[in-house]
C-alpha cells in the first residue's frame, strides 16, 4: 500500500492482497484496476470467479463512498451481492467500475461491471451496501 495515495483511496487486507487500485473516483462512481497474475487464475487458467466478484464488490461498495476530504475514511458492508459472469479473462488488465444506484444516509444500491484490457465484458453486476456508523456523510466521517 502506497502512503503517497489519500487515505480513501488505499486498499487494505484482502483487496490490498489482490492487488486492486483506485484509478478514478467521483461522486457516485469509481473504477478500479488489477493486473491479472498467475494467482488470480483458476484451474483453466482463467482469472477466478472469486477475484471478479471481489472486484465488483469493492468497486460498488466504493461508489457509495466517495468523500473529498483526502484523510477521511468512509466505510460500508455488503448486504447483498450478485454477479453475473460473461465471459473469461486470462491475462493483462481487468477494469471494475461501480456505479451508486440510489438508496439513503445508509443504504444504498449499486451496479457495476469488469472489463478485461480490450474492453469485453467480463462480469456483471448489483449489491446493496450499508455506511458504517459515521460514514453516513461525506462531510462528517468518523475515523
Amino acid at each position: 500500500m502506497s502512503d503517497a495515495l489519500p487515505l480513501s483511496w488505499r486498499m487494505v487486507g484482502f483487496q490490498d492482497f489482490l492487488g486492486i487500485r483506485v484509478v478514478d473516483w467521483q461522486p457516485d462512481q469509481v473504477t478500479l484496476e488489477l493486473a491479472v497474475e498467475p494467482h488470480h487464475l483458476n484451474r483453466s487458467g482463467i482469472v477466478h470467479g472469486g477475484v471478479l466478484s471481489t472486484l465488483l464488490d469493492v468497486a460498488m461498495s466504493f461508489s457509495g463512498l466517495h468523500c473529498e476530504a483526502p484523510d477521511q475514511l468512509r466505510k460500508a458492508m455488503t448486504l447483498s451481492l450478485t454477479t453475473t459472469f460473461v465471459g473469461p479473462a486470462r491475462q493483462g488488465r481487468l477494469r471494475a467500475t461501480g456505479t451508486l444506484r440510489g438508496g439513503g444516509r445508509k443504504t444504498f444500491m449499486a451496479s457495476g461491471e469488469v472489463v478485461d484490457s480490450v474492453g469485453r465484458l467480463v462480469a456483471l453486476g448489483e449489491g446493496s451496501f450499508r455506511r458504517r456508523s459515521g460514514s453516513e456523510s461525506p462531510e462528517d466521517v468518523a475515523e
